[in-house]
């Protein structure tokens, strides 16, 4: 059998093989550890943007006293998740010398004259609230998240593969190399050899 050695301390039982497999083990450690850095650099540029932007946003946000002057309704509220939100007509004023009335989100027990926090834009008109810290958290969270999880089965896939084609290869080396071995190593005849053949 042919002994693939290298060095005085190589062992002779360890084949190319081998050596490839402890190479591709190696590797996906160290895909692991660039996985970790790039999923928190990832999640710490998301949390920086995010926390500008959060912050943007709140600049032109504003929270007024809005006072409902009608019963509650309830609407679908716009996007995919489709939730049913309950509304009612309301007024404020904002700036101090425009007074608004709109339909807004209000809780499920709100009665005509009850007074809601309603967010507003620099105009005075319904808008979104603000994005808090949990909603920056758990973006910067998801996308730290996913470049992990995407770097990690990537490399895995990969590793996988090679591994794969190490193991076929090395297969068929075994068996070309005991074709050559064996009928010596047991004694029995090759096909088409006979008892007076060398």
């Amino acid at each position: 059998m042919n002994h693939r050695t290298s060095g005085r301390a190589a062992n002779p039982l360890r084949r190319r093989a081998d050596r490839t497999r402890f190479r591709l083990h190696a590797a996906f450690v160290l895909a692991c550890l660039i996985a970790v850095f790039c999923g928190a650099a990832a999640g710490w540029t998301a949390w920086t943007d995010s926390s500008r932007a959060a912050e943007a946003v709140a600049r032109h946000r504003h929270a007024v006293t809005a006072t409902t002057v009608g019963g509650t309704s309830y609407r679908a509220e716009d996007g995919p998740s489709g939730r049913t939100l309950t509304v009612a007509p309301a007024t404020w004023n904002y700036p101090p010398d425009r007074t608004h009335r709109h339909t807004v989100s209000v809780p499920a027990e709100t009665r005509t004259g009850d007074t809601v926090r309603v967010w507003v834009d620099d105009r005075g008109n319904p808008a979104a609230a603000p994005p808090g810290t949990p909603e920056v958290v758990f973006e910067a969270f998801g996308l730290g998240t996913l470049a992990l999880t995407g770097i990690l089965l990537v490399s895995g896939a990969l590793v996988r593969v090679g591994l794969r084609i190490v193991d076929v290869r090395a297969s068929r080396a075994w068996e070309s190399e005991w074709e050559s071995v064996e009928p010596v190593w047991s004694g029995r005849l090759r096909p088409g050899q006979g008892a007076d053949d060398g």
